[in-house]
């Protein structure tokens, strides 16, 4: 019987072997679709293949709250800044931070 050790360096082996034949086997499965394609005319476009775009970047946002001892500011979204967290601790309310 193996050992719980031996079973997972067994694992380990053919998790490497499978991905050295995967690797293998890669250059002759795109050969086989580029010629498929080929033999029947079909273009990426055919595919739906757009090319990769780029991701679009997200709106501005404008600043919500005002540090009014060094003007750093922050929008409201994401972690609160550690200015902020610090005037929070000590009593004060976000609120009073607001840019009117």
């Amino acid at each position: 019987m193996s050992s719980y050790k031996d079973l997972l360096s067994q694992i380990e082996t053919l998790k490497q072997q499978a991905e050295s034949q995967r690797k293998s086997e890669i250059s002759h499965v795109v050969a086989d679709i580029r010629s498929k394609m080929q033999e029947y005319g079909i273009s990426l476009s055919d595919l739906g293949a757009t090319g990769r775009g780029s991701r679009s970047k997200g709106t501005t946002v404008a600043a919500k709250y005002r540090n009014p001892k060094t003007g750093d500011t922050w929008t409201g979204r994401g972690k609160m800044p550690k200015w902020l967290q610090a005037e929070v601790g000590m009593g004060r309310r976000k609120e009073d931070f607001l840019i009117a």
